[in-house]
């Protein structure tokens, strides 16, 4: 055999050595990975919504009212969303056809009813307008209002057969201040 014979088949074995080589590291699986995973990412944003136990419905709906007599009603707020809430009564819609100075309302928060809280103490029925009912109502939060509305004893027969009325609206929103929640500090 000559030298070059030789020689070329040398070459030839180690190449085909080094494909076989090759090809079983490569489909023997011989690299080593590792994987893992963070599942259930969610973002969600939050809910602002109340309960009001007599929706729909007035809070106080007498007749026959006489000098020094008053009428109260009793109704609970309940911030039943997610977010915490500010919450605001308006008195709107007004009529008061008894005299000037002779129809007052109360509103007073017993939601403890140890430590009852004045809100609007007897101001002339129609005037309560707007009031802040406090920031920061919790998620789930309930608050109990008794409106008390007295005719003065000292009314006089102008006040006969005379009608007022109001609407009361409960209105929440989200408190503006920006939370920053950190996981896995």
């Amino acid at each position: 055999m000559s030298r070059t014979s030789t020689t070329r088949g040398r070459i030839l074995v180690a190449v085909a050595t080094a494909l076989t080589a090759g090809a079983l590291a490569v489909g023997s699986g011989a690299s080593f990975v590792a994987a893992t995973d963070n599942p259930g990412n969610e973002y969600r944003a939050g809910t602002l919504t109340q309960a009001n136990s007599l929706s729909g419905a007035s809070i106080y709906n007498v007749q026959g009212m006489k000098p020094g007599d008053t009428v109260n009603g009793k109704v609970t707020i309940t911030n039943s969303g997610s977010l915490p809430a500010n919450i605001k009564l308006t008195e709107s819609g007004v009529t008061n056809g008894f005299e000037t100075g002779k129809l007052k309302t109360t509103i007073t928060d017993v939601t403890v009813p140890t430590a009852p809280v004045v809100v609007k103490n007897g101001v002339e029925y129609g005037t309560v307008g707007a009031v802040n009912l406090g920031a920061q109502w919790a998620a789930g939060e309930s608050r109990t209002y008794v409106f008390s509305v007295t005719l003065d004893g000292s009314a006089t027969n102008a006040s006969q057969g005379a009608v007022a009325n109001a609407t009361y609206t409960w209105d929440s929103t989200q408190d503006t201040t920006p939370t920053v929640t950190n996981q896995h500090f």
